[in-house]
């Protein structure tokens, strides 16, 4: 039997389909991964394609990987096969021809915190106020116009007549200049840095554009405009093209993904073969029914829906509470629910939400009910001080021309050297044209100094001594020497803080890293392991084996899979977001439903939907309609009906099962689609702080009528006993030790306990 007889004939065509450009439309859970791994399999094993000839493109390492190992299972070798990200794909090629174009080989890669760093600097010596002009603002556009491939010059031109626009082309180009100093890209330049490098140089682009005669981009809906260009010039002349990705799970606009880029596929290639994968092999048909109900309402996509042999499955489960609070609490307890009674182990399941802020609610239920879990998208470990601070030793040793990197470490841990030298130094930098770590070494010679310059002279030697040692040392004991000539755990470890063993825990990590990368690479190196940890993706941090649930954004989940999925937070105003609705244009709602479409795709056996009446959110209280796109959903497919509305809002009606629902959805006013925003005390048909006797001032207006040791019983979970009574600046919260339950915490304007 052949390897291709397990796919279905659609999948067959993507394999099959070698030459040209072929435009794969692969719905949520319909096999992408496998057309590909086998396409590439079928180039080697039947077309006699050298697999040093052919390119895979992805997103993450995760993806770059699992790709990797599937091919080689395949096939049984695959090293030479490029089968990586885009961010990888251009550093391995700017290592080797950056210096065409003005770079030394060994730049650094700057992170988010260090161009934050370089850019408020520029700042303060551009006396640009950042109250008025924040960094994020600069770095977003500075990074929107690297999406566009619009150098500092072109951004000047266009910013004529407009002040603020020519306040950050200024900071634009000085950025730039900056980084360059300092030999340094950040992300967005490895794109732009690569397509510059094969517009200056032709030879170059010619020597890979005949290297690799066959090209496959995956998740081709997220590529931005730079990404383009550069498949664009890689694929030359031959056009052996094809690209995977689906435009209905196209949500990285804010990071700058095209959409265009596939809807327009057939613009730019009009040759291209179309290939639609709509059996999925994830989901029930009760959530790919929903998930086509909502996305049918999108006009800018192209036309497909997903179907499955596996069954209907469970209806959706579909719950609305009075409050936020509620929502975590049952999120929680059904998470424990299914634990106990063996449906499924934690990492079986996924709390999903728009917004981040939302995590804080859920996490301190999670930690109540002992539920063990990881926030995708917290603090990423490389981004920890102590983390930073080492890989900024390694960062030195490797490239002194790395002044953020230089400055990061000179006092630490501390070495009596002050902001006043390093000023000094920096000027003296400045005025030679030289590298901060180079002005270090002519520290003599800098007169204004003074004595401070005797500090100086032993930071210097020991980069030195640790640049020498790397010649015979392996990083591992490179590390290692690190930490213990600096004393830097030994500071940590006369801390008497708990955070300090918590930061030695995460040194220790990194020795770990350092050791692990060296056994899985035959010639390890500084310059490259510190390019892999700079690539590093949150999710490409999860492991699989360990049994937790996942929170995280429904961004955040793209590409990943649970038996049981909570999208909570659906509601008009958060989900969609408030801004998406009054933006002018459909555009951004259709952004936002796409993502809805990502979040209910996620969910393999059971989906679970939650809203809330009423939330906090940044300090109001606001009160908002179910998610429209709940509402998109059939009646049919959930297992509770929708409430209804508590105030007037006939725009949101049940789409027709005949009438595309955009045909129904009357346009708003911004004023009419505004979410209900009141301060405690407020008077409405729906709960408020007022109903719960308490002030509008905000204090508790009164303690209940029992106390700790006092029975009481709660509708929900029956009898039980107050354990602790903690005022709070708006209500009471009570700990309570249910007799069937167990412990819960809870307020009491909310739980209504009644006393026994």
């Amino acid at each position: 039997m052949s390897i291709y007889d397990t796919l279905n004939e659609q999948q067959k065509q993507g394999v099959f389909t070698t030459e040209g450009p072929v435009l794969l439309l692969a719905g949520a859970g319909s096999g992408k991964t496998r057309v590909l791994t086998h396409r590439i399999a079928y180039l080697i094993e039947e077309m006699g394609i050298n697999p040093y000839q052919i390119m895979a493109i992805t997103f993450t390492n995760k993806a770059a990987g699992e790709m990797k190992e599937r091919v080689e299972s395949l096939v049984g070798f695959a090293d030479s096969a490029w089968i990586t990200t885009f961010h990888s794909t251009c550093v391995r090629i700017l290592r080797r021809y950056i210096d065409r174009i003005g770079y030394d080989t060994n730049f650094v890669i700057y992170d988010a915190d260090d161009q934050k760093s370089v850019i408020k600097d520029i700042c303060k010596r551009l006396n640009v106020d950042t109250k008025v002009l924040k960094e994020r603002t600069v770095l977003s556009a500075i990074s929107s116009a690297k999406d566009e491939l619009i150098s500092p010059n072109e951004y000047s031109l266009s910013a004529a007549g407009d002040y603020h626009k020519q306040k950050i082309a200024a900071l634009y180009k000085e950025y730039q200049q900056t980084l360059k100093k300092n030999n340094a890209v950040d992300f967005d330049d490895l794109i732009m840095k690569t397509v510059e490098l094969f517009k200056d140089c032709p030879d170059v682009l010619q020597s890979y554009q005949n290297r690799f005669r066959y090209i496959m981009v995956d998740e081709y809906q997220d590529t931005n405009s730079a990404q383009f260009e550069l498949i664009r010039l890689l694929a030359g002349d031959r056009h052996n093209l094809c690209v995977v990705g689906d435009d209905d799970q196209s949500i990285y606009k804010f990071r700058g993904a095209n959409i265009r880029n596939i809807l327009d596929f057939e613009k730019y290639y009009p040759e291209a073969a179309v290939i639609r994968l709509e059996q999925n092999y994830r989901s029930t048909q009760n959530v790919l029914d929903a998930a086509n109900a909502v996305i049918r309402n999108n006009i800018g996509r192209k036309e497909k829906s997903l179907w499955t042999d596996q069954g209907a499955g469970e209806r959706i489960h579909f719950r609305q509470f009075d409050n936020a609070y509620e929502e975590a609490e049952f999120v929680a307890d059904d998470v424990a629910r299914k634990k106990r009674n063996g449906s499924y182990q934690y990492k079986d399941c996924a709390v999903l939400y728009r917004t981040n802020a939302q995590a804080r609610l859920l996490e301190e239920r999670f930690i109540v009910e002992g539920i063990p879990y990881d926030v995708v998208g917290g603090v990423n470990f490389y981004s920890r001080k102590e983390i930073k601070d080492l890989l900024a030793y390694l960062k030195t040793i490797d490239n002194g021309r790395d002044d953020l990197s230089v400055k990061r470490i000179i006092n630490i841990p501390k070495r009596g050297i002050g902001a006043a030298t390093i000023a000094e130094v920096q000027d003296y930098a400045d005025e030679k044209g030289i590298s901060f770590y180079d002005a270090l070494k002519q520290a003599d010679e800098i007169s204004t100094i003074g004595r401070s310059g005797a500090k100086l002279k032993p930071f210097v030697d020991m980069i030195k001594v640790f640049r020498s040692k790397l010649q015979v040392y392996t990083l591992t004991d490179l590390i290692k020497d690190i930490i213990e000539t600096t004393g830097y755990v030994r500071d940590l470890e006369a801390d008497s803080e708990e955070e300090a063993q918590t930061r030695i825990e995460n040194i220790d990590e990194l020795v770990s890293k350092v050791a692990s990368y060296e056994e899985t690479h035959d010639e390890p190196s500084l310059s490259e392991f510190l390019e892999e940890v700079a690539l590093v993706a949150d999710i490409d941090g999860v492991d699989e084996d360990d049994d937790r649930v996942l929170l995280m954004t429904l961004h955040s989940a793209k590409g990943l899979e649970f038996s049981q999925v909570y999208l909570t937070g659906m509601e008009d105003g958060l989900f969609p977001s408030y801004m998406s609705i009054v933006a002018d244009g459909d555009a951004e709602i259709e952004e936002e439903r796409r993502l809805a479409y990502v979040g209910i795709t996620r969910a393999k056996k059971e989906l679970t939907i939650c809203c809330a009446k009423m939330r906090m959110i940044r300090g109001e209280t606001q009160y908002n309609a179910v998610s429209r796109f709940v509402k998109e959903i059939p009646p049919e497919l959930l297992d509770n009906r929708m409430p209804k509305p508590a105030y007037r809002d006939d725009d949101l009606l049940q789409p027709s099962r005949t009438k595309p629902a955009a045909v129904l959805t009357k346009k708003r006013t911004a004023a009419e689609n505004k979410p209900y925003i009141a301060s405690a005390g407020t008077k409405m048909g729906i709960s408020s702080f007022g109903s719960l006797g308490i002030t509008k001032g905000g204090n508790a207006a009164g303690k209940p009528d029992y106390d700790a040791g006092d029975r009481v019983s709660h509708i929900k979970y029956g009898e039980g006993t107050v354990l602790a009574m903690e005022p709070g600046p708006r209500d009471y919260k009570v700990t309570v030790d249910f007799d069937e339950a167990g412990q819960k915490i809870m307020y009491a304007g909310f739980a209504k306990l009644k006393k026994l």
